[in-house]
């Protein structure tokens, strides 16, 4: 192998290195939500159509979002849910930026069902 097959090797070693850090979370497969706020940050009229049981409503596309989370306990314990989960990992960071300490994206409505167990109310 000649030094410039072992440069793109390399190269190509650390991209897939880099893109393996950059990949989201799967959601748990189990979660416990004693004690636990959970929220889903789609619209009111998704929330609507169909929520978890329990959960609490704070639109991530609201201009208030960053205002409402900022009321809850930065050191309690969140599990945090959307239709695909594209916007609960967005919220995640929000929230983790903002000091939350305790967060877990749990993907889609229907893998935060299955995770933790609570029923799908519509």
């Amino acid at each position: 192998m000649n030094l410039k097959n072992i440069i793109r090797v390399t190269v190509l070693v650390a991209t897939v290195g880099i893109l393996a850090g950059c990949s989201t979370s799967t959601p748990p497969t189990t979660a416990d939500t004693t004690g636990a706020v959970v929220i889903d940050v789609r619209t009111s009229e998704e929330f609507a159509g169909g929520h978890l049981a329990g959960s609490t409503n704070i639109d991530i596309n609201a201009a208030s979002f960053e205002e409402r989370i900022s009321l809850l306990d930065r050191d309690g314990k969140f599990f945090v849910y959307c239709r695909s989960g594209n916007r609960s990992a967005q919220a995640v960071q929000r929230m983790q930026t903002l000091g939350f300490t305790d967060v877990v994206d749990l993907g889609s409505v229907d893998s935060a069902s299955a995770a933790t167990g609570l029923d799908v109310i519509r």
